[in-house]
């Protein structure tokens, strides 16, 4: 990643926690609807793909096949979600999401010409500003309307263990959604 090492290890512990709770979410007992596990397993590739992706290159020499390897990844993912969107409406963000992440797994191939601890937005980022700015309204205006949809949503009575009922939560799913979303907008600012 091209930004601070300081927002690139953050966003890795927020893409890693986003991640595994996604994951764990695919457990039988976690998700309800029928497409749920499935969205809570992209959702978990997509979150820890965010936190390798985003590991600051001062701290991991990152290998030349890295980009084009993540590119070709959330390339298929987003196909994926294309294709599923038919059946599940909700896969036209995570088509986009998964998009997004091509861009900046391009973004992250081209050297950046930013000083080590500062990056000049006007001068050093490299990509298409249009998209770049394109992308950063859209996951800005998802993550505040994804946050006041959760607003008002009062949490069930539940009698299943702590651990369970935790990742059985009606929000969990809806937090990880606007934990990708913040961690897109981190990337997108920092490439």
């Amino acid at each position: 990643m091209h930004g601070p090492p300081l927002v690139g290890w953050l966003l890795v512990v927020i893409g890693s926690a986003t991640g595994v709770s996604c994951l764990l979410r695919t457990r039988a007992g976690c998700a309800a609807a029928p497409g749920e596990r499935r969205t809570a397993r992209d959702e978990g590739v997509m979150g820890l793909g965010m936190a390798v992706m985003a590991v600051p290159s001062a701290a991991l020499r990152e290998p030349a096949w890295g980009p084009p390897l993540f590119a070709a990844a959330f390339g298929l993912i987003a196909i994926r979600s294309v294709i599923l969107v038919r059946r599940e409406p909700h896969r036209a963000h995570h088509a986009l999401e998964a998009a997004a992440m091509v861009y900046t797994a391009l973004l992250m191939a081209v050297p950046s010409h930013a000083s080590d601890g500062m990056a000049d937005m006007s001068h050093g980022t490299p990509g298409i500003p249009a998209l770049t700015a394109l992308l950063l309204c859209y996951f800005a205006a998802y993550a505040l309307w994804t946050a006041a949809r959760m607003l008002p949503a009062a949490a069930p009575e539940t009698q299943a263990a702590p651990t369970t009922a935790l990742l059985a939560a009606p929000g969990l799913a809806t937090a990880c959604r606007i934990s990708l979303s913040i961690g897109m907008l981190a990337m997108l600012l920092t490439m």
